[in-house]
């Protein structure tokens, strides 16, 4: 017994009969230790292993044999965090080394499952819908200043729920399943944070940052946006185009002196006025004219530099926002078909 208070049986009478028979009910508690695999935690079952035999006599002096196939279970009080699944008896006949003598011996198996609607409840629900959280960080907008916020909280209230797991677990060599969804779900927060930090060091680009690559123009600003559905105002989720009138809009606010209408009538009057009254001849004229056309094309560019940023930004928000849905529901369902 593995009891250390362990003091011998109960002083009972033992029933003789006529015929041989020798009945002995000896009530007694017997402790013993069992071997847990926790792998399947929440959802694991046990097999202890209770042996009944005789260490010192061997099977020609006391010959152990059991009635039943299995265990007697008509007076087993019902435990709220285990269920008992059966009790099979077995008997087994050894032969040491030592000597020539049978040594028999009963062992009952108890088959035991673990209650897990209590860990799923408290435990595994809360995981899943704090890691459904994870992703939303990437639909926050950039401006806000809570995309980095959130994602450290959601790996805090991980972090506690984990401590929560390793509280209620028996220390064991292997991981148990929770475990492992704890740990992969936390590896995917740490890289969603990671992520969000660099998509708003893409999106705070200003506009002394580079232009943006013809390589990521095509990949993300057409391809991605268009299957992530991220466009413009004005644009179409399935085509998107640019709103009418940008262009001209572009040229005539940027063009140059020449491209007014205003320049060309003073032009072609100044064929017919002389050199002294006409206006279009004074070069420091023209050379504010052109330095104020300059600095609002230069300034119209920088705008159109960093609003290509931002989409950029954007559309990859997007894109790590399913990706990483994708991923939280496909290691959910890893989870309850493990564990099925």
């Amino acid at each position: 017994s593995a009891d250390e208070r362990f003091g011998g049986s109960m002083e009972t009478n033992v029933v003789l009969r006529s015929d041989g028979h020798i009945m002995w009910d000896s009530p007694a508690i017997t402790k013993s230790s069992c071997k847990v695999d926790v792998s399947y935690f929440p959802f694991d079952g046990q097999r202890c292993r209770l042996t009944f035999g005789s260490w010192t006599h061997n099977g020609n002096q006391i010959d152990l044999r059991n009635q039943l196939d299995t265990g007697d279970l008509t007076d087993f009080v019902e435990n709220v965090e285990w269920e008992m699944l059966g009790m099979p008896a077995t008997r087994n006949v050894i032969t040491y080394g030592c000597c020539s003598e049978p040594y028999p011996d009963v062992t009952y198996t108890l088959l035991l499952r673990r209650r897990a609607s209590f860990y799923v409840f408290n435990l595994l629900l809360p995981c899943i819908m704090v890691s459904f959280l994870a992703p939303l960080g990437f639909y926050l907008p950039a401006d806000s200043g809570e995309k980095v916020s959130l994602g450290v909280t959601v790996l805090l209230a991980l972090t506690v729920f984990q401590l929560l797991v390793a509280e209620s677990m028996p220390p064991s060599e292997s991981v148990p399943l929770i475990g492992k969804y704890y740990i992969a779900t936390m590896t995917m927060i740490t890289a969603s944070t990671a992520l969000t930090i660099f998509i708003m060091n893409v999106h705070h680009c200003g506009p002394g940052a580079r232009p943006v690559p013809p390589w990521a123009r095509r990949l993300i600003l057409h391809h991605m946006a268009r299957l992530c559905c991220v466009y413009e105002v004005g644009e179409s989720c399935k085509s998107p185009q640019r709103p009418p009138g940008g262009r001209a809009g572009v040229g005539g606010a940027g063009g140059g002196p020449g491209d007014s209408p205003g320049e060309g009538q003073v032009g072609t009057e100044a064929r017919g006025c002389p050199w002294d009254h006409c206006l279009c001849h004074h070069d420091a004229l023209l050379s504010n004219v052109g330095y104020i056309a300059g600095c609002f094309r230069r300034h119209r560019s920088n705008q159109r530099r960093t609003a290509e940023w931002k989409k950029v930004a954007k559309v990859m928000d997007r894109f790590f926002m399913w990706v990483f849905f994708l991923m939280v529901f496909l290691m959910s369902v890893l989870v309850l078909g493990n564990a099925a």
